[in-house]
């Protein structure tokens, strides 16, 4: 039986975390958290994958940061999306619906 893995599809880590972006500004703890939620425990990203993502993105121009105070009152760099990543999540997005769809169609051709 294959080991049930937490990889992010290559491919799909950008999309993802501007997904995570997508309604509120974020540190990358909370990202990490939030992503690791919604997938139900399946996703993981480790640190040494987030944060190359999150400066490419900045650099790129779809996310911004910021300095704040956490809920627990430390310094953190929080990430937020700006107007073109929002447009690069809606391309994304819609790449990803248009690969799912072919790939569910190969999965669910009739054998011969």
């Amino acid at each position: 039986m294959a080991k049930e893995r937490g990889d992010v599809l290559q491919g799909t880590l950008d999309m993802l975390v501007l997904r995570t972006l997508q309604h509120e500004a974020m540190h990358g703890w909370g990202i990490t958290e939030r992503l690791e939620q919604w997938s139900e425990h399946v996703l993981r990203l480790g640190q040494g994958t987030l944060y190359p993502a999150l400066y490419r993105l900045e650099r790129q121009g779809f996310v911004q940061s910021t300095w704040r105070m956490t809920e627990n009152n430390r310094r953190a760099r929080y990430y937020d999306l700006t107007r073109s990543g929002r447009r690069r999540l809606e391309d994304e997005r819609a790449q990803w619906a248009r690969m799912a769809r072919a790939v569910n169609l190969v999965l669910d051709a009739p054998s011969r």
